[in-house]
Formats: structure tokens, C-alpha cells, sequence
């Protein structure tokens, strides 16, 4: 029997050496930094001597930290626009990167499917500083587009980092224009692998265009659609950092409709400093995802067991 297993160790030994350099990065940046959790249950100091120093010092403070977090008036705003915000990205996310993934498959130019899906991919790659600055040219109040459209037309010129009624919409149209490109390659990549002959088959059938997508191409997409979802909810609690303090520019009067989770907490470590607050935060983030996973999945698997994700 070990012999049986040294012989397999020493077969699979080069496979295992490609493997070590990602599994030590995953160790030393994923699972050893979990410890670290325990910084949200004490009132952390930082030490001259290091961290361990500062979290052997750090006198325990139990829940207070979460108390601290929830106990805000903002902590209704800040969870209703974390949530209302994710739920709305997953939901047009997957209809318009399904959409445009079945249209660039029925494209027969290879060379136009690339020069749609390269314009569309650049976005995804393109800092949220850079984009902010490119905003800030279209919303600039003295010297904006919009707001020289405007006044050409006769119009009056509108305040836009301190109206809120345009930004649920601004913030939607720009996490959807970012992320719509890399969301559509995986289901283009997924509608290139389904077999042929399902399609000469609904054509044989009599089946027209239309067809051939809804009873063919739609199903085949189920299972990658919904463990894209289940993965996608599990983050429903983390917000695009990026995306919600850099557009508005952090603007105080947009806070009702641009302040999330991961703002408030960036706003309230800078202005006091609690870093066991943020690690409060950071956790109850990690937990509430990782039990919506799994609620997602058991849901899935209840309807659906070959679509769940584990």
C-alpha cells in the first residue's frame, strides 16, 4: 500500500511542484490572515513592536465592535444600498451578458467578434480612478458635457454631485458598463462548447433561430448561469469599493443613495482610526456570504441537483 501511494506521489511530483507556488501564496495570503478575525473582537492598539505584540496588548471588548457598527443610525441606508445595488448588478448583469453573448454567437465574422468583444473587455481593465476622471468631465458642474448641453439648449445647469436622484442610476449604468464584457466572454466561451449536433437536430425538427436558442442554447447556459449566481450572492454584502467612493467623488450630500458597507467603513477608519470596527465589518461580511452561498445552493440543488454548485 505505500508503495502503491510513493509510486503515485512520484508519477504526479511534477504536477505537484506547479502546484506549490499557488498553494503557498493561497496559505500564506488566505488562510493564515483568517487569525487575524480575532482583531474584531478586541479594541486594537497598533504596537511599535508588531502586530502579535499589538494583539497580545489589545484588551477584548467581546461584540462590541459589531454593536458599534450596527448601532448607527446609517446601518439601515448602508445595508439597504449594499443590497438593493449587488441584487440589481446580478440581476442585469445576467440578462444583458447572456443577450450579448448569443448575439456575438451568431455572428459569422471572427474578426468582428473580436473587435466587439475587445471593446467591450477594455472597460473591465480600466482603473476606477481613470473612469472617475472621465466622469468628472461629463458631471463637472462649471465645465462638464452635460452641463454645457444643457445650457446651449437653454436649460439650467444641474448640480450633480449634490442632487441624489440621478446617482441609483449613474452608479448602475457604470458597474454594469464595467463588468458586462468579462461577464459575456464566459457565457460566449460556454455557448461555444455546446455540441453541434443539438443544433442540426432542432433544425432538422423544423426549428427557426429563435428556436434553436430558447430550447437549446438557454438550457445549456442553466448551470453556469446559476453557479455564476450562487458565487455572485454570496458577495451581495461586499460593494465595488472602487465604484462607490471614486464616481461620486465621496460626495457628503450623495451619502443616502452612494454610501455602502465598504465606504462607511472605509469613512469611519479614517476619521477614528478603529481598526477593530473594520475588522468587525470585514467578518460579518464573510460570514453573511458564506451562509447565503450556501442557503443559494441548497435552494438550487432542491430544484435543480446537477445546477448547485456543491
Amino acid at each position: 500500500m505505500k508503495k502503491g501511494k510513493l509510486r503515485t506521489l512520484t508519477k504526479n511530483l511534477p504536477l505537484l511542484l506547479m502546484a506549490l507556488p499557488g498553494a503557498v501564496w493561497l496559505i500564506v495570503f488566505f488562510y493564515i490572515p483568517v487569525f487575524g478575525n480575532v482583531v474584531a473582537f478586541k479594541d486594537f492598539h497598533i504596537s511599535p513592536h508588531g502586530f502579535l505584540d499589538s494583539l497580545r496588548q489589545s484588551p477584548w471588548v467581546g461584540w462590541d465592535n459589531f454593536k458599534y457598527l450596527f448601532s448607527s443610525s446609517d446601518a439601515f441606508i448602508i445595508t439597504r444600498n449594499t443590497v438593493l445595488y449587488n441584487g440589481t448588478f446580478i440581476i442585469l448583469n445576467l440578462i444583458l451578458a447572456v443577450t450579448i453573448a448569443v448575439i456575438l454567437s451568431e455572428l459569422r465574422s471572427k474578426k468582428l467578434i473580436k473587435v466587439y468583444q475587445t471593446s467591450m473587455l477594455l472597460p473591465y481593465f480600466l482603473s476606477w480612478i481613470i473612469i472617475s476622471y472621465f466622469i468628472y468631465a461629463f458631471l463637472s458642474p462649471d465645465k462638464g458635457l452635460f452641463n454645457a448641453i444643457i445650457t446651449a439648449n437653454n436649460g439650467e445647469p444641474i448640480e450633480w454631485f449634490t442632487t441624489k436622484k440621478y446617482w441609483p442610476f449613474i452608479l448602475v449604468f457604470m458597474g454594469v458598463w464595467k463588468g458586462i464584457g468579462y461577464n459575456s466572454i464566459i457565457y460566449f466561451a460556454s455557448i461555444m462548447g455546446i455540441d453541434p449536433t443539438y443544433y442540426e437536430a432542432a433544425r432538422v425538427d423544423g426549428a427557426n433561430k429563435w428556436q434553436q436558442i430558447r430550447h437549446v442554447t438557454l438550457p445549456q447556459l442553466v448551470p453556469l448561469a446559476t453557479i455564476l449566481a450562487i458565487l455572485a450572492v454570496g458577495n451581495i454584502f461586499r460593494a465595488d469599493f472602487g465604484l462607490f467612493y471614486l464616481i461620486p467623488r465621496n460626495s457628503g450630500a450623495l451619502y443616502d443613495v452612494t454610501s455602502v458597507l465598504d465606504t462607511y467603513v472605509y469613512n469611519g477608519l479614517t476619521s477614528t482610526g478603529d481598526l477593530g470596527m473594520a475588522a468587525a465589518a470585514g467578518l460579518y461580511q464573510s460570514v453573511v456570504g458564506c451562509i447565503l452561498v450556501i442557503i443559494t445552493n441548497l435552494i438550487v440543488r432542491r430544484f435543480d441537483e446537477s445546477s448547485a454548485l456543491f
